[in-house]
């Protein structure tokens, strides 16, 4: 006989959501540097409320020949060279973010993380052309799908943009800590919840043994 998966597990088919947010020095993941990075797990209880687990955050050197854009900067307010900071290449970077996320994922019992973000292809494309220039090959994620709170925040909210978004499903939201990957990535983790367990509150659990017993793709 075959172990129970986890709630969590049967929930996504054995996927692990994974909420991302970047901070980065432009908009091409190609040539802009990669700054912070900061994950959150999500966890879930035995009757299917999930909630944000332990979040994990390093701060990046930017890559050799990278571009640092002005207005990307002036957005986010990092200084690269900042001696608190106390950044480390993007290998060590990587390896420091997803071994915690490779922990809890064989915790819930999940064969692989998906990417949850606010427009996650953002994310998930530096994310990707990190792995690629580093030759990382213990990446977590799934390459290419993903969660969106952007299209939950509309469907559950009418609200795209995150802050709004927050602010209407009850989260405080503070403009001045917005840009740090570490509150960013806190509050759409909350977003994602608040809608998660606002379907499961008013639509119950939607999955099934059937739906348990298919392997993740």
């Amino acid at each position: 006989m075959s172990q129970q998966k986890s709630p969590i597990a049967r929930r996504f088919r054995g996927f692990l959501p994974v909420v991302v947010d970047l901070e980065t020095g432009g908009f091409d993941s190609q040539k802009h540097a990669l700054l912070e990075m900061a994950g959150c797990p999500i966890e879930m209880t035995d009757d299917g409320v999930v909630k944000p687990g332990p979040t994990v955050a390093v701060h990046v050197e930017p890559f050799p020949g990278s571009v640092l854009d002005p207005k990307s900067m002036e957005i986010t307010g990092i200084i690269p060279d900042h001696p608190l900071r106390q950044a480390v290449d993007e290998k060590v970077a990587l390896q420091t973010f997803c071994q915690p996320i490779r922990e809890a994922m064989k915790t819930a019992g999940c064969g692989r993380a998906i990417l949850v973000g606010h427009n996650p292809s953002f994310d998930l494309g530096f994310l990707n052309a990190a792995i690629s220039r580093t030759g990382y090959k213990r990446s977590p994620f799934h390459p290419f799908s993903s969660f969106d709170t952007a299209t939950l925040g509309g469907l559950a909210f009418g609200q795209t943009v995150l802050a709004r978004a927050a602010r209407a499903a009850g989260i405080d939201w503070d403009a001045n800590e917005a840009h740090s990957a570490i509150y960013d990535v806190e509050k759409t983790a909350a977003l994602f919840c608040a809608i998660v367990n606002r379907w499961h509150s008013e639509m119950g659990i939607p999955w099934s043994d059937a739906a348990a017993a298919e392997p993740a793709d």
